[in-house]
């Protein structure tokens, strides 16, 4: 009897005691996070995933994006995947998360759950230049050249020189008939990469 009454008392002890054990200094986190750097600044992924998971916490919003990060890089898509997807739950508003984990959905040929991302973030910031390309490009793979078009133009209009918005905004309108207006993006394109052959053969079909 006298041993559990010991037992009981030590158990609040020990609880404390694993706490102490599993919570980290904002030093350590930071002395963890630029051995991280270093590890992957000499291409060492590996390394830099084994100083992270040394102060891991699953609530932890920095480490699983980095995670999310650090896994795509090492082409282990679907844990990358499922890091970015812990980041996006700890934090319902984030941008980049969605789109870091677009990143190795695509790489995995799982286009629709990217897409499904890129859609998230518009409803989140409607003028996100990487999320309005994708869509874009998305609805025009699928021909609705008509719906591309106003997710690709609205990028034209935010970035008039950008080469990407321009060569697809151009095909969209050649495949909608829009010749004249398909002639003078392709013309753009082509002062941003004068050899661009997509984009001399598209200027090719406008004639």
């Amino acid at each position: 009897m006298q041993f559990l009454k010991n037992r009981k008392r030590l158990l609040p002890i020990l609880v404390l005691l694993v706490k102490a054990v599993a919570a980290q200094t904002p030093e350590q986190l930071q002395k963890a996070f630029k051995e991280s750097y270093a590890s992957e600044y000499k291409a060492d992924y590996n390394g830099a995933i084994s100083a992270l998971q040394k102060v891991y916490k699953a609530d932890s919003y920095e480490c699983n994006l980095r995670l999310g990060w650090l896994n795509y890089s090492l082409k282990k898509y679907p844990a990358s995947m499922e890091y970015y997807q812990k980041a996006i739950n700890l934090k319902k508003y984030s941008v980049e998360a969605r789109l870091g984990y677009a990143l190795p959905a695509s790489a995995n040929n799982q286009y629709d759950k990217a897409y499904e991302k890129y859609e998230e973030v518009l409803k989140i910031d409607p003028y996100n230049s990487t999320a309005n390309y994708w869509v874009g490009v998305n609805y025009y793979y699928v021909k609705k050249y008509d719906v591309a078009a106003k997710y690709l133009e609205l990028l034209v209009n935010m970035y008039p020189f950008d080469y990407d918005a321009n060569h697809m905004l151009a095909w969209t309108y050649l495949n909608l008939g829009k010749n004249n207006e398909a002639k003078l993006l392709f013309q753009k394109a082509l002062l941003y990469k004068p050899d661009d052959q997509s984009a001399k053969d598209g200027l090719a079909k406008c004639k």
